[in-house]
This record gives C-alpha cells, structure tokens and sequence, in this order.
C-alpha cells in the first residue's frame, strides 16, 4: 500500500482529525530546586477545554529566554504502576533507571514529562482505578468512534504546544523520548508531530502478527481497530521518515518478540531508504537484554538527541 493511502487509513482507524488546540491555560503548581541547579516546576495545562494534563517541567542551570536550550518531551511507561505516570522520568518515585527525564535536563534539555490519561494525578476525578480505569477508557473511546491511541495523539501534542511556548526552549530543536508504553507513544505520535525533530523510543515494537502469534496481552494503546486490514505497528513508525528515529529494543523482551520486531525494524528501514534518509534512521538490539533500559541503551538515546538536537 502506497505511503499515503495508509497514512489516510491510519487516520481513520484512529478515530479522524484531532480538534485545533486552544488555550493551554498554564498553571505552575510549584517549584522545587534540585541538586546541581536543575529547577522542577509542577505544572498543568489544558488538552482540552476541561480536560486538564499534569506535568513536571525541568529547567538545566543557566537556561533562559536569552539562553534557550532544546527541548525533549518525556512519555512515562505503563509497568502497571498508574499511580506514578509522570513522577517517574521527572525522579520524584519509581525505578532510578527511568528517572530519564532528570538525567536528559543534567545533560542540558529543557525536558517536558506530562501524565498519561489515568496515569499519576489524571486518575484523579474517576470513580475507577488503575486497569480498571484504563479499560474503562478505552471503551469509552471506541464505541465514540475513536480509541484510546488516539486521544494519547492529541495529549501528546498538546504537550509538544506546551513545550514550544516554553521561552527558554529552542521551538526548532524538539524531541520526544519513551520506555514500554512510551516507546509506543513515540512511534505514535511520530507522524503526526513534525515539530519532533529526534525521536527515540527503548524496548517496544510489539507487532500485531506477535501479538496475536504469541497471545500477548499488551497495553490499551497498541490497539487500534481496524488497522490490522491494512499493515501493522511498523508501518505506522514508518511514517516518522525522513525525521530521525532511533529504536532500542532487547533480544529477550517478551513484550516485543525479537524475530517479529526486527521484520519491524526492516520495514521501517525500507521507508527511510526510499527517502534516501537511511543514515536517519537507527536501531540497537542488545543481546541477552530484556525489558529494560540498559547502561548501552541509554548511551544511545544520549547520542542521538545530542546529535540531531544539539548539533
């Protein structure tokens, strides 16, 4: 299928065109000062009228309007754990490994990490809880004619609105960084966000054809209805081309089954070959590794954004 027709499909099977952004009406809720000058602002900001999304903000010493640095958006991870969202990467709670947002601002990146929908204080307002919520929502969504996926698409963009409003962030270095479920947020909200100048997402590419071979039971926003008819998760991070795309993954990762993942990794790879952009596209698969963000890895999500953002 040629390249736009799936693109105009995937569309449709995500639910259509998202609403034009209005007024993010941002609030700074508080301000922490960190080891090392890094300042953490506890922030919000409308996705949509009334749909409030809170965030962390982290701001590198010497950073300023007059000294504007890139800016790296951070989707947090699934694992299960609603009740931290956004407080993860932001290293308030959690698993250090994935404290990637405070690690990303001491390397000199303004760095954005906003909740998921029913993830940290957006569970908040509901009746339901933790996987019972996200269900919830789901359905809610696809029985709107939309789905889950999304409604993630439009917060994320949002989040790219708020970023690039940011004074001290260079609007034309932006970025966006995800682990598990944020990997998948990465390759998601890729095509549709050509502010996102540098992607890169750690440990999920979990196809269909595994999903449905191996009997994985994976997180809401891997599902799309309908897609399946016309090509599969690959194809969708395929669109991100010609922009640059770094993927990591681990050979034992059960949620991306490695032989399925790397025929992933070579569809991708012809799209960017076709734009003759092969040089911005990269992936590392690290042996005997499994769902994890590894010392190896890490490096080279450091590298890329220091490549592509920094430059």
């Amino acid at each position: 299928m040629a390249t736009g027709d799936f693109r105009d499909r995937l569309l449709t099977c995500l639910g259509g065109d998202w609403p034009a952004g209005g007024d993010l009406k941002p609030q700074v809720t508080t301000v922490d000062e960190l080891a090392g000058g890094i300042r953490r602002e506890h922030i919000s900001y409308e996705a949509e009228p009334g749909d409030t999304v809170s965030a962390y903000l982290l701001v590198p010493p010497g950073i300023s309007r007059q000294n504007p640095a890139p800016g790296i958006c951070v989707w947090h991870q699934h694992n299960g754990a609603w009740h931290l969202g956004a407080s993860e990467p932001a290293g308030l709670a959690g698993m250090p490994m994935h404290h990637t947002g405070l690690a990303l601002a001491r390397e000199g990146y303004v760095v954005l990490c906003p909740d998921a929908l029913g993830f940290g204080q957006r569970e908040q307002g509901y009746k339901l809880k933790g996987g019972a919520l996200e269900r919830f929502l789901f359905l809610k969504y696809t029985v709107s004619g939309k789905c889950l996926a999304w409604k993630h698409i439009l917060d994320m963009r949002r989040a790219v609105d708020f970023l690039a409003s940011r004074p001290e962030v260079r609007s034309d270095r932006l970025g966006c960084y995800g682990h598990s479920m944020g990997s998948t947020h990465t390759w998601l909200v890729g095509p549709w966000e050509p502010r996102l100048t540098a992607l890169v997402g750690n440990c999920c590419l979990p196809t269909y054809a595994a999903i449905h071979e191996e009997q994985i039971l994976h997180c809401f926003p891997n599902f799309i209805p309908g897609l399946f008819a016309h090509g599969d998760t690959p194809d969708i991070a395929a669109l991100i081309a010609p922009r640059p795309l770094h993927l990591n993954l681990g050979e034992t990762d059960g949620g991306s089954p490695i032989a399925f993942a790397r025929r992933g990794l070579a569809t991708i790879r012809r799209a960017y070959e076709s734009m003759h952009a092969e040089d911005k596209f990269t992936s590392f698969v690290e042996p005997d590794t499994g769902h994890e963000l590894s010392p190896a890895m890490w490096e080279h999500v450091r590298r890329h954004f220091e490549k592509y953002l920094k430059a």
